[in-house]
């Protein structure tokens, strides 16, 4: 076996009240997909930053080629040939795609704008992604800055490439090109940390995985051992590592496996029963607008959803999804209308939509869902400030605000010393928990979701899902936006498709809707089809 590229030697980072890396070992060899999973919170993110150069053991030993070295900065790391792609946006929103590109060369010398513009056309030819060079960045949409980014990070990789959740945003065509990539990286001699919470994409593109749970590495499969195990066998292992025990098949249903992959380990558990079909709820007829913040846009979309059904929307990212989203939410303009139950909310703010029970669980979660520099409680009425009961003529009643919080935080399971810490020191399971405790608090009649469970591990995933279903079940009208076409199908009762900001089709969830979705997503006519 050839030498490791990196490795690291009882690694140890502690932050305050929390130990994020507990004497971590690890090899990372050339010509090798080193796939690493673990809960949200086990340590991944802290990993990564130190092998980025953004952090620094406060113990243990990294070693380059077989020498120690002490990584001081992220031009350090990219001097070593180590490249990282980070899960959360890296890009500076100000520039275009081609000046971002050009960001770490000499400060002295010009870049060359027109060599980056031609390279990055054809390592985006590659991967499918339409995007200009020349776009500024905030222009874009989150998948579509997330392709930018590991675009970026595979012409820049050197010997060692980081990838954290790489494929969260792509379609399944991207996924496929990246994976075709990855492949000739490996025939090149260069090693890949994979790390995702796709447990299908970790076996299928990994050679070895490793598991990290509680901050420490608590064990593995080798390229021999994975080679010999049938993909259950697999499954079952890396559970086990995980969790420390089995899930129930209801929990590995969520990593996507086919329902003949998955490992023994219990029946699929059913949605939890819904309430009967009700009356109109949400109306939207017509809807067409644009984000002023991404210029995507939608067009004449029409859609009912009753009390108590969960209508999904599915299709690939950039595809008018989040602005439909932020229309409904009434955080951009729009035409057409938006009627809740029998309600026409022409001019309603984001605010007055809230009031009504009409709420929206963005999938930016650190960006606009949240203020990462507030504390958790804070963040939990952030879209009642100056209402009641937790403001009185313009003077914040903390005491209020904080029993509300405290309630939430117990109720939704949110792990964090209290409700004083800052979310943005929280995992992204747990930000998730707050942000769905804010949007279900109180009386919802009709909760938007943008893609619930993207950067989330296994079991966040399930109690997010579960989270969807059983508020479903009370009567709650909702809207499931998301990319990964098996949680639509796993939780939607109707099944809308979304392909160039329009609306295509509308199924009913059941047999042979998987095929009809994929096939309006690709684009195919019934006459093609036929």
């Amino acid at each position: 076996m050839a030498a490791p590229i990196v490795s690291l030697s009882g690694v140890t980072k502690r932050f305050p009240g929390v130990v994020a890396n507990d004497r971590v070992t690890l090899d990372f060899f050339p010509g090798e997909v080193h796939a690493l999973l673990g809960e949200n919170g086990a340590g991944k993110s802290t990993l990564i930053s130190m092998l980025a150069g953004v952090q620094r053991p406060d113990e243990g030993a990294i070693e380059v080629a077989g020498a120690p070295v002490a990584i001081a900065s992220p031009r350090h790391a990219l001097g070593l040939g180590i490249g990282t792609v980070y899960q959360h946006r890296m890009l500076v929103p100000t520039l275009t795609v081609a000046q971002n590109l050009a960001l770490g060369a000499p400060w002295w010398r010009r870049p060359a704008l027109a060599g980056l513009r031609a390279r990055f056309r054809q390592a985006a030819g590659a991967f499918g992604v339409q995007v200009d060079p020349d776009a500024v960045v905030r222009d874009l949409s989150l998948g579509e800055q997330q392709q930018v980014e590991i675009i970026r990070a595979l012409w820049r990789g050197g010997r060692l490439l980081v990838l954290d959740e790489p494929t969260a945003m792509l379609s399944p065509r991207g996924v496929e090109e990246l994976g075709a990539m990855m492949a000739r990286m490996k025939a090149q001699g260069i090693g890949i940390v994979f790390i995702t919470h796709h447990l299908t994409e970790a076996l299928e593109f990994g050679d070895r995985v490793s598991v990290l749970r509680g901050g420490r590495s608590v064990g593995g499969i080798d390229p021999t051992a994975l080679a010999a195990m049938d993909r259950p066998a697999a499954m079952a292992e890396v559970v086990r590592l995980m969790f420390g025990t089995g899930l129930a098949g209801a929990d590995l249903a969520a990593a996507d496996l086919p329902a003949a992959d998955l490992p023994a380990a219990g029946p699929v558990a059913p949605a939890a029963p819904r309430a009967a079909r009700g009356p109109r709820m949400l109306e939207v007829i017509g809807l067409s607008g644009r984000s002023p913040r991404s210029g995507a846009s939608f067009a004449d979309v029409s859609f009912t959803v009753r009390r108590g059904e969960v209508f999904g929307i599915a299709g690939v990212d950039g595809n008018g999804q989040t602005p439909l989203a932020e229309a409904l939410a009434g955080q951009i303009p729009a035409t057409g209308a938006v009627v809740l139950d029998g309600r026409e909310l022409a001019g309603a703010s984001v605010a007055r939509r809230y009031a009504l029970g009409l709420r929206y669980a963005t999938d930016d979660r650190n960006g606009e869902g949240m203020v990462g520099q507030l504390p958790i409680a804070t963040n939990m009425v952030l879209k009642e400030i100056g209402a009641a009961p937790f403001w009185r003529r313009g003077i914040e009643r903390r005491a209020a605000i904080d029993a509300h919080a405290r309630t939430l935080f117990r109720d939704f399971d949110v792990r964090a010393p209290s409700i004083a810490t800052p979310v943005g020191r929280l995992s992204g399971g747990n930000i998730q928990k707050v942000l769905l405790a804010r949007e279900l608090s109180g009386s919802p009649r009709v909760i938007v979701y943008s893609k619930p469970t993207h950067g989330l591990d296994l079991r966040n995933i399930e109690t997010t899902r579960t989270r969807i279903r059983e508020t479903a079940a009370k009567g709650v009208a909702t809207v499931l936006i998301s990319t990964d076409l098996g949680e639509v199908l796993a939780l939607s009762d109707r099944i809308g498709v979304m392909v160039r900001g329009r609306m295509v089709g509308i199924v009913e969830n059941g047999p042979g809707a998987r095929l009809a979705v994929g096939r309006m997503m690709a684009g195919v006519t019934e006459g093609e089809a036929a």
